[in-house]
């Protein structure tokens, strides 16, 4: 099984009211599921990270039990920090994020290979507007 998330973040201050979003798509281009939650007073960071757990939590539900190791997902973001810290190109240094990171790590282990790319923000149309819906919601 394949999937791919479309995964964003945002807070409206930095830090500020912040809302994760995304949306999960099978193999062949159909949404599955989508994530839209207002955080509370966080930064977009924050958010980022969120966005993907959020998403990978909602898949783990959504795929039969036993499938997990044969589930490849791939993870499309527009956070840089984010994807170059999951891939081991950044170091993760503030607490809060340490903490998102771990709770990444430990989400994405569910499934049998988990990976993430850099997407420019015209690609993520869904997840952003998914994000800012929560965020509107929490104002």
């Amino acid at each position: 099984m394949h999937f791919t998330i479309h995964a964003d973040g945002g807070a409206r201050g930095n830090p500020g009211p912040a809302g994760a979003g995304a949306m999960i798509r099978d193999e062949l281009g159909n949404s599955v599921a989508s994530v839209s939650k207002f955080l509370g007073h966080r930064t977009n960071n924050f958010a980022e990270y969120e966005a993907v757990i959020l998403s990978l939590e909602a898949l783990a539900k959504l795929v039969p039990a036993g499938k997990h190791s044969a589930t490849e997902v791939a993870v499309k973001m527009d956070s840089e920090l984010v994807v170059k810290q999951m891939k081991g190109e950044y170091k993760v240094k503030h607490p809060v994020l340490k903490e998102q990171y771990a709770r990444l790590i430990h989400a994405a282990g569910a499934f049998g290979r988990v990976s993430f790319s850099h997407v420019r923000r015209e690609e993520n149309t869904d997840a952003d507007a998914l994000a800012n819906e929560a965020m509107d919601r929490g104002d």
